[in-house]
């Protein structure tokens, strides 16, 4: 993710409606068009590790991007509500970004963008659940704040 926010600051980044997510094999050509870049990386920094309430006054500033384990079923098959304690693991191998938190039911949750599409989750979005340390699927251990233009 850090190469990819690196990159991100030279290269302005395209909506999803320009350069959709098709879910297909990574061979082929690159359609990327700095033309149609809609949003830069201004700058961006780690977050403190294992501290959701970093998180959330990150989220004051920007999006945060953060890593978490996508592998279980819990994730990939999330329809809606909000995921919480250790069914999700902390072996970080997907990238998303966080763009908010509130509460349902009593239970707070980060707001989660996800990248396979609006056919995913709840419009592509997930809510995965606060909690201390780690974080459901891991997603306090390695969170960057995002300033965009």
């Amino acid at each position: 993710m850090r190469k990819a926010l690196t990159y991100a600051e030279t290269h302005p980044l395209m909506t999803l409606h320009d350069y959709p997510y098709t879910a297909e094999t990574w061979e082929g050509e690159c359609k990327y068009n700095k033309k149609m870049g809609a949003v830069s990386v201004l700058e961006w920094g780690d977050i403190q590790e294992n501290e959701p309430s970093q998180i959330k006054a990150a989220l004051n500033v920007g999006p945060v991007s953060a890593g978490i384990d996508s592998s279980s079923d819990l994730f990939m098959g999330y329809l809606h509500g909000v995921i919480t304690g250790t069914d999700c693991g902390t072996d970080l191998d997907h990238g998303i970004v966080i763009v908010g938190y509130g509460q349902e039911n009593g239970v707070e949750y980060f707001l989660v963008k996800n990248s396979f599409g609006v056919y995913w989750g709840d419009n592509g979005y997930v809510k995965i659940g606060i909690e201390k340390g780690d974080g459901v699927c891991g997603i306090n251990t390695d969170g960057m704040i995002v300033k965009t233009n």
